[in-house]
């Protein structure tokens, strides 16, 4: 009788445990991170007798987790790269929202910028007229500058979320090291009983790790696991835990860099900071916003430039010389502050640098490293975009020289130079910000020409002339006045006379002589009546020839015919300078003279567009695919509740039918006890 009660009675406690793990399977249906149980039934040894084996009842040998370590795997890898697409793709979306907005963008302020001047030329004494073109070039300015700070407060962003993503990190870490410890000494580990709760945990941190950035987990000694980033470099090793931090980047304060604190070293890790919700942010930074700024500030340095050169060769309403209309691009404190030096450069460096921008039209928007080897005299310019070098030689003695780049010139001002001395090179450094509007008054905008032509009274011939061209008033390569324009209010060597002096019957030509006022010749040669001719040079480098304007001719003068350039003074209705400067509104001044303003800011958008599209695609793409995986895993390891409740019906009915074995077995002991009564 005994027998059969412990029979009866296995069944009982094995079913008993059966029941429990089932329902603890039900409980934790919705428990992320999960995995089903199963319980693992074996018969016990049973007594041998001269008839055969008699069984001695059913014991639990083991309580599986269900998992598949290579679906576990599976959706680490795929909650790395969908968190990695969506991070990018949630920054890139705000950042093309931006660019877009009719409200936000640049777009509209161009476009109405240019419209006022446009409508000042038509009437260019008209002061309500020139009060818009002020106030319209104000909202372009402020757009800039409000650009720029949307772009700060997002890079600001994505440095807190950079700071919140290491905390969690590490949190996720130290929790990964403590669960390997508690599963090392776990009691039954050495006999293969299995910790499943904390298994579960275990994989549930490194799910979530895996969601902020790519890992590769590796199994230890005890059960335990190694975790490291994808290049190997130890995050977890047994129960030590790294921590990850942020410092700021030695290249450019404004931006964060990942470190390491391992064994009590501290490493940067940027470049090895791939997937996940980390290397999203980073991915973000160096295709998306970096770009951005240096496309906007490219913009804005064209802008200013262009018009500030026009403005410059107008005249205003009291018959001044234009100044400039917006900020100087090449101030001096514009110029330093184009060059970031490295934070980690040596200490006894007393180099001096500073960009000059010297073609707005050919500058590109980019950025590079300029680094020093050998003496600290050998350099090498390096394009950070693309790795190579694009530029290298060797400083002279003294170091004051320019390294010539297109667009501008690295100029090198004095102080030394160190082996391993880097600089961060930003041409349009903050250009969008420090944009400002310079011109106040209305009466100063120079809508006028400083100059017109005048045909000699006494002429007799039909020669006609143009209202000449302004070219500049300052020397471009030494950015002094032009002699005709050292003196306000007139043209000083004026005025500069254009004279037919003979006439050549054997080729039909006549020979002229333009001379200033103090009978200096500017210029001598010959005239070709069936051509239309330009007078004086446009090359700042052909000495009196070159006087800053040039006027065209056509028609057949007489000898002695004669026509004077002269000061435009009254020429308060003149518009010449109003419709040059508004015509650069559609006038190809970017890219070497490809693009205007409103298309290289469309060029900017379309850039940040295609970018957004093509992440959402690889957004919905990683979702499918992490879907796909965990359903796989769920598969496997899932709790089905229909299952799960066939197996409660299942197991209630076999401890039902042991309980009823053991109450038999009570039944034949009492009848037996009867007998001896």
């Amino acid at each position: 009788m005994a027998g059969l009660i412990g029979i009866g009675l296995t069944g009982v406690l094995s079913h008993q445990t059966a029941l429990n793990t089932t329902g603890n399977n039900i409980t934790n249906a919705n428990t992320p991170g999960y995995s089903r149980q199963e319980v693992i039934f074996e018969t016990q040894e049973g007594q041998r007798t001269g008839a055969g084996t008699i069984g001695s009842g059913v014991y639990i040998d083991d309580i599986r987790r269900l998992t598949d370590e290579y679906l576990v795997q599976q959706v680490r890898e795929d909650s790395t790269l969908f968190g990695e697409q969506e991070a990018l793709n949630s920054e890139l979306s705000r950042l093309d929202n931006l660019l877009g907005g009719e409200s936000t963008g640049l777009s509209d302020a161009l476009n109405n910028f240019f419209a006022s001047l446009q409508n000042a030329a038509e009437d260019p004494t008209s002061l309500p007229q020139r009060q818009l073109v002020l106030s319209e070039a104000q909202q372009v300015v402020n757009r800039f500058q409000a650009l720029n700070q949307e772009f700060i407060q997002q890079r600001e962003s994505i440095k807190t979320q950079m700071e919140q993503g290491v905390n969690d990190a590490n949190t996720l870490l130290k929790s990964i090291a403590e669960l390997n410890l508690a599963i090392s000494e776990s009691p039954g580990l050495a006999q293969g009983q299995m910790p499943n709760e904390l298994l579960d945990q275990r994989d549930e941190k490194l799910r979530q790790l895996s969601e902020l950035v790519n890992i590769k987990v590796s199994s230890a000694d005890g059960s335990q696991v190694n975790v490291s980033l994808s290049n190997g470099m130890s995050l977890v090793v047994g129960s030590n835990a790294s921590t990850f931090g942020t410092q700021e980047s030695a290249e450019d304060p404004t931006r964060l860099e990942f470190t390491l604190n391992s064994g009590g070293r501290t490493l940067n890790i940027n470049e090895q900071i791939t997937g996940g919700t980390l290397g999203g942010l980073l991915r973000f930074d160096t295709e998306g916003l970096k770009p951005a700024f240096d496309e906007l500030g490219r913009i804005a340095i064209a802008l200013s430039d262009t018009l500030n050169q026009q403005h410059e060769i107008g005249m205003d309403l009291e018959g001044d010389l234009g100044g400039m209309l917006f900020s100087d691009i090449n101030s001096p404190e514009a110029q330093s502050n184009r060059v970031v030096p490295n934070a980690n450069n040596s200490s006894s460096t007393t180099g001096q640098l500073a960009v000059e921008i010297t073609d707005s039209s050919a500058l590109p928007a980019g950025r590079w490293t300029l680094q020093f080897s050998g003496d600290g005299r050998s350099f090498e310019v390096i394009d950070q975009e693309s790795g190579e070098t694009v530029s290298q030689g060797r400083l002279p003695d003294p170091v004051q020289s320019e390294i010539g780049m297109p667009g501008f010139n690295i100029k090198v001002e004095g102080g030394t130079f160190n082996a391993g001395d880097k600089y961060l090179i930003e041409p349009t450094r903050n250009a969008a910000a420090n944009i400002e509007l310079e011109v106040n008054r209305e009466e100063d905008l120079a809508f006028a020409s400083p100059i017109r032509l005048e045909t000699g009274d006494q002429n007799i011939g039909t020669g006609t002339i143009s209202q000449g061209t302004m070219l500049n008033v300052r020397n471009p390569n030494t950015n002094v006045l032009l002699p005709g324009f050292e003196t306000s209010g007139q043209l000083a060597n004026g005025p500069v006379v254009l004279e037919f002096t003979s006439y050549d019957s054997s080729n039909d030509t006549f020979g002229y002589e333009i001379t200033d006022q103090s009978g200096n010749t500017l210029e001598a040669g010959t005239y070709n009546p069936l051509e239309i001719k330009t007078f004086l040079s446009s090359d700042p480098l052909a000495g009196d020839a070159y006087q800053g304007y040039q006027f065209e001719m056509s028609g057949r003068p007489a000898i002695g015919d004669t026509f004077s350039v002269v000061f435009n003074a009254n020429g308060v209705s003149d518009n010449r300078n109003a419709e040059a400067l508004a015509s650069l509104g559609t006038a190809n001044t970017l890219n070497g003279g490809s693009q205007s303003f409103a298309e290289g800011y469309a060029g900017l958008v379309e850039d940040i567009g295609v970018k957004t599209r093509q992440s959402q695609l690889d957004v919905d793409a990683g979702k499918t695919l992490l879907e796909q995986s965990t359903s796989q895993k769920e598969s496997v390891s899932g709790v089905n509740l229909d299952e799960e409740a066939g197996r409660l019906i299942q197991y209630q009915a076999a401890y039902n039918a042991s309980a009823q074995v053991m109450s038999v077995a009570q039944d034949l002991f009492d009848t037996l006890l009867q007998t001896f009564r």
